[in-house]
């Protein structure tokens, strides 16, 4: 069995990876909430929701650790479409999660639902990561692991979406992109766990381009979009912020609106009969003295 190393430049490729799984997680969670609130745009908001999380918080997060990865004496390259390939399925998985969820009346049964295709589809981008890395070892993984990455993932997806229907306020989101972070870091660490490597029988080096070649471009690609989509946050601001909508356990348990009768027109008065008005004429008089003016009715 080959040594495997996820640490090779120490430090800096976890924390890093860290620091962007936080980044694109906090401005999906922005863009979400702006989608929650408005009236038009909504699908822009969460397309734009869905590329800042599974493109930035997920994909990137996980190449990113990549780079810090090796097998010890062997050579590793990358698949270019495969590695697009989960790129886009990350987006995806997440943004199909955001739109299941993202509702004016949520339930429970769509968040879990959202949550398991999200969950399931990172694990996917995961291992469809991983399949793009070609190497001259031959990798092989623990099951019972795989299993366990699998189920952070769902769990993971499940409170990131419930994170994008409940959060409210800027201090509130940097919490919860904390915790999201440390949720796919920990996912993908967990199935990094799983693989093992042994000596291959590969008669030459592997096809396909090298870390650096491919995932510097497309890491400084992600990175100008998530730029873009900081300043297009930066520049609109959440006004009237309504109330958090409540989460109901089905459709069938959301109250439904009732037909309210138009009001009962008040019935007429009765006429009465009015009685004679009887005038009178009053005119100015001033006494003897002609100092003060009394009333002198007739």
């Amino acid at each position: 069995m080959l040594d495997i190393y996820h640490f090779s430049y120490g430090w800096i490729t976890p924390v890093l990876a860290y620091f962007m799984s936080v980044t694109g997680c906090l401005l999906g969670l922005q863009c979400a909430a702006r989608g929650r609130n408005a009236t038009e745009g909504r699908v822009s908001w969460l397309v734009g929701a869905a590329i800042a999380i599974g493109g930035t918080g997920i994909w990137v997060m996980h190449f990113i650790a990549m780079l810090g990865f090796s097998i010890r004496g062997a050579e590793i390259r990358y698949d270019v479409p495969l590695t697009l390939l989960s790129a886009i399925t990350a987006m995806v998985v997440v943004g199909i999660g955001l739109f299941m969820v993202n509702k004016p009346q949520p339930t429970l049964r769509s968040l879990v639902g959202g949550g398991t295709i999200a969950g399931l589809g990172v694990g996917t981008m995961h291992y469809a990561g991983m399949y793009a890395m070609k190497s001259t070892a031959t990798v092989s993984y623990d099951a019972l692991i795989v299993t366990l990455s699998l189920v952070i993932a769902v769990v993971a997806s499940i409170v990131a979406l419930w994170f994008t229907l409940r959060v409210k306020g800027f201090l509130a989101t940097i919490g919860a992109s904390l915790i999201m972070g440390v949720a796919v870091t920990g996912m993908h660490y967990t199935g990094m766990a799983a693989m093992k490597a042994h000596p291959g029988h590969h008669g030459g080096p592997p096809s396909g381009s090298g870390a650096m070649e491919l995932l510097a471009p497309l890491i400084g690609v992600s990175s100008i979009v998530t730029m873009l989509v900081l300043i297009s946050v930066s520049l609109t601001e959440i006004e009237n912020e309504e109330a958090l909508p409540r989460m109901w356990l089905t459709s069938r348990h959301q109250p439904r609106k009732r037909a309210v009768p138009p009001p009962a027109m008040p019935a007429p008065l009765p006429v009465r009969m009015q009685e004679p008005i009887e005038y009178r004429t009053e005119e100015l008089a001033y006494d003897v003295a002609g100092a003060w003016p009394r009333r002198v009715i007739d």
